[in-house]
C-alpha cells in the first residue's frame, strides 16, 4: 500500500502574527496563528508547520507561548522551526507541544547539532528545513546549481544544496523540508527540478515547499518525488482549501488520507 501524501499548511509567523510575502520579503498580515491552525485542522490538514521566520535573523528564540496555544487547539502533528540552536531548544519546544522540530541556520553552522538532536529525541522528531536557491549568476558555482541559504533566506552559503541534504540525512535528519527560495510566495508552482534532485539524493521523506499558487500545482510536486506538499498563501488567502488539494491529488491517482 503506497504511503499517503501529506498536505501541510505552513504558518510563517513574525511578531505573533501569520505573515506571507514573496521570497520572504514584502510581508503582509494573514491572521492569528491559533485561529488559522484551528481552521486547517478542521479542513483535514495532515500536519501543520509553524515557522518563526525572523527568529534566526533577529538572534532570538521561537515564541513558545504561541506554540503552546497552537498545540492546545490542534490534534494533528505540529512541526515548529525558527531560531532552534541547541538540544535544549528542541526539548523546550517539545514540552510546549511541538511533535517535530525544524532546524536550519544552526545546523548549517554546526552540522553536529543534527546528530545530537537525533540521538537525544530520535530521527522522527528532527526535520531539516533547507532554504535553497539557484546559484545567482557570477557566484561560485555548485555541482547541482543550487545552494543552501540561512537566516530566513537572507544569506547565501556557497554550500551545494543537494550535498547538504544528503549529509543531513546521514547525520540523522528524519525528514527534509525543501523550500525553494526562488519559488517562495510567487504562486507559479513548485520547483520540480529541485524536488527531483532531492528525491534522488535522500531516502528520507521530502516535503516540497515554495511556489504553490493553485490546486493543480500540487500533483506535479508529488510526481517529481515529494512525499508531502506544504503551502501557505494559497491556503491563507482562500485560493483553495486543504480538501480541494486532496481531491485533486486523488484525481491524479495519488493516495491521500481522508
Amino acid at each position: 500500500m503506497p504511503v499517503a501524501v501529506r498536505v501541510i499548511p505552513c504558518l510563517d509567523v513574525d511578531a505573533g502574527r501569520v505573515v506571507k510575502g514573496v521570497n520572504f520579503t514584502g510581508l503582509r498580515d494573514a491572521g492569528d496563528p491559533v485561529e488559522l491552525a484551528r481552521r486547517y485542522d478542521e479542513q483535514g490538514a495532515d500536519e501543520l508547520t509553524f515557522l518563526d521566520i525572523t527568529a534566526s535573523s533577529a538572534g532570538r528564540g521561537t515564541t513558545y507561548e504561541i506554540v503552546r496555544r497552537t498545540a492546545e487547539q490542534v490534534f494533528i502533528p505540529l512541526t515548529v522551526g525558527g531560531g532552534v540552536r541547541t538540544v535544549a531548544d528542541v526539548d523546550q519546544l517539545l514540552r510546549a507541544g511541538a511533535d517535530k522540530v525544524g532546524v536550519n541556520t544552526a545546523a548549517v553552522a554546526r552540522p553536529e547539532l543534527i546528530a545530537e538532536i537525533a540521538r537525544r529525541f530520535g530521527n522522527q522528531v528532527l526535520v531539516l528545513s533547507a532554504d535553497v536557491r539557484r546559484v545567482p549568476a557570477g557566484d561560485r558555482e555548485t555541482a547541482s546549481g543550487f545552494e543552501v541559504t540561512t537566516h530566513g533566506g537572507r544569506r547565501g552559503t556557497g554550500i551545494d544544496a543537494i550535498d547538504w541534504l544528503r549529509r543531513a540525512a546521514e547525520l540523522g535528519a528524519g525528514e527534509i523540508l525543501l523550500n525553494s527560495m526562488d519559488a517562495d510566495g510567487t504562486r507559479d508552482g513548485f520547483d520540480l527540478e529541485l524536488i527531483t534532485l532531492a528525491r534522488a539524493a535522500v531516502s528520507v521523506p521530502v516535503i516540497a515547499s515554495g511556489g504553490a499558487g493553485a490546486v493543480e500545482h500540487f500533483a506535479p510536486a508529488v510526481e517529481a518525488g515529494a512525499d508531502a506538499v506544504l503551502a501557505a498563501s494559497v491556503f491563507h488567502f482562500g485560493q483553495c482549501t486543504v480538501g480541494d488539494v486532496k481531491d485533486d491529488l486523488r484525481r491524479h491517482g495519488l493516495p491521500v488520507r481522508t
